[in-house]
């Protein structure tokens, strides 16, 4: 591996860019021509032999569908050239889309743009967390001065947030502000609508208690399970949104979040007029002629999930946690290191893969693996076989793993 892409892997707590690797490992091509045995009404293309695959940045891979990204490059030029309408435009085209009330609605650049401002007009003192989670909500209060109040998941309980426990955890800490991430990240632990009802019921004389439903649409453990319409209408609860997971566009960087009018406007009005660009209008504006497709893509990627789950299970050594997010967090072997199989998984297979060493409360026994379709997940098993057995699991004793095969095509999707 160059010393380059070594540096950018180790530099910091979350994982380079996309772009950034690309630009460290120029040799792949990038604009690859278009293959149209494989094309689908979704985005997933079966990729070519020695084409990078990202296990690492959690994405939707269905989402948006070829026709979506058309439309996108077909309006690339008045995209680029012109202002965007203003971000009360574009919020409230996106409430008409997902029934919610503009006046319970702040939009961000990103989520993690939405967390810093919460964290500098609603934190004062102090903020609680379990962990390990996504790293912004520890690092940002951190940044600020801030005391954060870590509360440890522990591995044989499978990495679960047991409510009551944080509940007095937070008790004894005297934490001003909790947090709870449903599902969490990198585990994909996710508790149920009624369990976070008795959270917000319990803490509700906390100066707020913040919900990150980030990956919430992955969910396929219930059918209501967000607590959205709950924080518009209680007194200290914020719900927070991404959008750029689930609709398969980190790149664009836009999220929400929802809460009573008041906290809602404070937040609205700390930010920009126009902090969101033409690429998220243009999305937007299109999301509601796509309702049946993104549906689709969820129950896909579900279905992968399970999949990729059964495949990696199979592993001799490996232990998969459940998750209901769009990755799974995965343990290697006694005596793996995980620093050390993510640099060979990019240099000798190009798979790119989230080592989970620098999260707070993990380890580099750790991998967080994007749920990706069939194919990739191959790869990504032969690949883990050769380094983890030599080429098979023969020299464990054990047969080799096998992929189960795909589950029947969604209706549609054939």
């Amino acid at each position: 591996m160059s010393q380059p892409i070594d540096a950018a892997l180790r530099s910091t707590a979350h994982s380079p860019s996309w772009a950034m690797l690309n630009r460290l490992a120029p040799d792949v091509p990038q604009d690859r021509p278009e293959r149209t045995e494989f094309a689908t009404p979704y985005a997933y293309q079966e990729p070519e032999a020695t084409e990078r695959i990202d296990f690492c940045i959690p994405c939707n891979p269905y989402f948006p569908t070829p026709d979506m990204f058309g439309r996108l490059q077909g309006s690339l030029e008045s995209i680029l050239k012109y202002y965007p309408s203003d971000a009360g435009t574009i919020t409230a085209e996106l409430c008409g889309v997902l029934g919610l009330n503009p006046q319970t609605v702040a939009m961000g650049n990103g989520s993690t743009e939405l967390i810093t401002w919460i964290d500098h007009l609603l934190v004062k003192e102090s903020l609680a967390i379990p962990i390990p989670t996504f790293g912004r909500w520890t690092d940002q209060p951190l940044e600020t001065g801030k005391r954060v109040d870590m509360f440890p998941l522990r591995e044989e309980q499978d990495f679960a947030l047991d409510l009551q426990e944080y509940a007095e955890f937070i008790r004894r800490r005297g934490s001003r502000v909790a947090v709870v991430c449903n599902p969490n990240n990198p585990d994909g632990g996710y508790l149920r609508r009624q369990q976070i009802l008795w959270f917000l019921d319990e803490l509700v004389d906390l100066d707020l208690v913040i919900v990150d439903e980030s990956f919430i649409d992955f969910v396929d453990a219930e059918r209501s399970a967000s607590v959205a319409d709950e924080a518009a209408i209680r007194p200290n609860v914020v719900v927070l949104k991404s959008l750029g997971k689930n609709f398969g566009l980190h790149g664009i960087r836009f999220g929400y979040l929802v809460a009573n009018p008041a906290l809602a406007a404070k937040v609205r009005d700390a930010l920009p007029k126009w902090n969101l660009n033409s690429f998220a209008e243009t999305v937007v504006f299109m999301l509601k002629e796509y309702g049946a497709e993104y549906r689709q893509s969820l129950a896909l990627l579900s279905r992968d999930r399970a999949n990729m789950s059964l495949a990696l299970a199979g592993l001799p050594g490996m232990v998969v946690f459940l998750s209901q997010g769009n990755f799974l967090l995965v343990k290697l072997p006694d005596g793996v290191d995980g620093v050390q199989l993510r640099d060979y998984l990019l240099s000798e297979h190009n798979l790119f893969v989230r080592e989970c060493g620098n999260k707070l409360g993990s380890s580099s026994q750790f991998l967080r693996l994007v749920v990706r379709p069939y194919p990739d997940v191959e790869r990504l098993q032969s690949a883990l076989q050769r380094y983890l057995y030599g080429g098979s699991a023969g020299s464990m004793g054990q047969p080799r793993a096998a992929l189960p095969s795909p589950v029947t095509p969604l209706p549609g999707t054939a």
